[in-house]
């Protein structure tokens, strides 16, 4: 059984080019508990009906890092399902709270790219994601350098 295709190679991005990633996800209750489980982040904000009525947002906040998780996941069919590696995350930024039952969706645009100095099989993109909620407000931004492989030298 052929697996099936995943991700883009070096050549086949365009810097400027704008991608709608086709997945998104609904946050559940439970996707945000669990999350604060496996992460031990037990700030009440997260996890607290009551506490959370009484602060700010009037409501449980879904814990960014879950956000930022699922933006970067979102990404990897159009951006790093050919990736050798993410080099790093840079610039990420919180720009809206973003609530249990809240879905998701990500856009991106290749803002550069360059060939690998060390490697001909290789080349690196800089991409910047933003992460924006069903009623259209963006709730989170993030860069990255991917090193991708290039064609014909699997």
């Amino acid at each position: 059984m052929e697996p099936a295709p995943i991700g883009r190679y070096f050549e086949e991005f365009t810097v400027g080019e704008e991608i709608r990633h086709s997945l998104s996800k609904t946050i559940f209750e439970s996707d945000n508990n669990l999350f604060c489980l496996l992460t031990m982040n037990n700030h009440p904000v997260h996890t607290n009906i009551d506490y959370a009525a009484h602060n700010q947002h009037g409501q449980v906040l879904v814990v960014g890092t879950l956000v930022f998780s699922l933006a970067v996941g979102m990404t990897v069919p159009d951006i790093s399902g050919k990736a050798i590696a993410n080099l790093g995350y840079e610039d990420v930024k919180h720009l809206g709270p973003t609530f249990v039952n809240d879905t998701l969706y990500v856009r991106s645009r290749i803002l550069d790219k360059r060939e690998s100095r060390s490697k001909a099989d290789r080349g690196i993109i800089y991409v910047e994601s933003i992460a924006s909620n069903q009623r259209g407000e963006d709730v989170l931004s993030f860069r990255r350098h991917v090193l991708i492989k290039k064609k014909n030298h699997d």
